[in-house]
């Protein structure tokens, strides 16, 4: 006779094997993609995972004190100076840093030309950018296209600007996004920029011995852009995935969530194949990019890249992505 040990032994045995016999497992909670979200997230990609796996908390209801102050024409006024701005930085042979202390932009320097990523916020793409490049001893006329992962002012808001400043510069966003830059008209915030370049999936943006691969990547927003591309640090190639759009909410449909999630899955793919060894985001908190440049800037010939992760650390960004927002799907759909 069987001992209970062993016949609950065999049960859960052919509760597993019958499952899977029958093509089926069991679903998995929230808290089973927190926790592999979590070991992927590691030390490196901690603010990914907070922003994307932990819910913000209810606002607080505003108190009887009247109206909030309106932001004016435009976009949202500057804040203080001292609160975003970040000194210009060499981060590698032919990649700079030019964000602030909580948004990037980057120049990456080639033979016929500069490929700028991102334009920030209005009020900071002069002293950042333009002030920036000059500093570092870049000349901003050299910038031949301006490449915006999507229509978000802390991303944008400089476009006009630079449209407006550097004679001949391209302009690139995803066609969506174009549309919605319309649609907001002149008051958005920066001004509007004239419709220019559409980012396909797949385009190649060169500047000599320098170039960009775009990727379409919807889900942020529509038209959100991601790239690929590589640098020389060290004399050395470098290869980097930069993913154009993190955020997500959390009360969306699934049809968001699920296009979302492919969308990530497509990036991470397209990276991997492309042999990429760092990640770049347009936001500090989800790359750690502004504080990585301080140390990148202060190396000594030959020591290594702290952008550069290996491919297993690109891997777990996306990791941490796709199990967070399939956490946030399961919240707010129930599957």
């Amino acid at each position: 006779m069987k001992s209970n040990k062993s016949i609950i032994l065999c049960a859960a045995v052919f509760l597993t094997t019958g499952l899977n016999v029958l093509g089926q497992t069991p679903a998995r909670s929230v808290d089973s993609y927190l926790s592999t979200a979590k070991a992927a997230a590691g030390t490196q990609w901690a603010g990914t995972f907070a922003r994307l796996c932990i819910p913000p908390p209810p606002a607080p209801a505003r108190s009887g004190a009247g109206p909030a102050a309106a932001a004016p024409p435009g976009g949202r006024a500057a804040p203080a100076r001292d609160t975003w701005y970040a000194e210009p930085m060499k981060v590698a042979d032919n990649l700079y840093f030019l964000g602030t202390k909580g948004y990037t932009s980057w120049a990456i320097v080639g033979s016929e030309g500069i490929i700028l990523i991102e334009a920030i916020f209005d009020y900071a793409v002069k002293d950042e950018v333009i002030d920036g490049m000059k500093k570092l001893g870049l000349d901003p006329n050299k910038i031949k296209y301006v490449v915006l992962s999507h229509a978000h002012g802390d991303h944008d808001g400089g476009a006009k600007y630079l449209q407006d400043t550097i004679k001949g510069v391209r302009l690139v966003y995803g066609l969506e996004d174009w549309e919605l830059v319309e649609q907001q008209g002149a008051n958005r915030q920066g001004g509007q920029p004239k419709h220019d370049m559409v980012g396909d999936d797949g385009m190649v943006i060169t500047v000599g011995d320098a170039s960009v691969k775009v990727l379409t990547m919807p889900g942020h927003t529509a038209g959100t852009l991601s790239y690929l591309f590589e640098v020389r640090d060290n004399g050395k190639p470098m290869r980097i995935a930069y993913v154009g759009g993190t955020a997500i909410p959390f009360d969306g449909t699934g049809e968001y969530y699920n296009r979302y999630i492919a969308s990530s899955r497509k990036v991470a793919k397209a990276a991997a194949a492309y042999g990429a060894t760092a990640l770049l985001s347009n936001h500090t908190e989800f790359d750690n990019a502004y504080f990585k440049a301080h140390v990148a800037a202060a190396r000594k010939g030959g020591e290594a890249n702290p952008f550069d992760l290996g491919a297993t650390g690109v891997a777990n960004y996306f990791k941490v992505v796709e199990d967070c927002a399939t956490a946030a799907r399961i919240r707010a759909t129930g599957k």
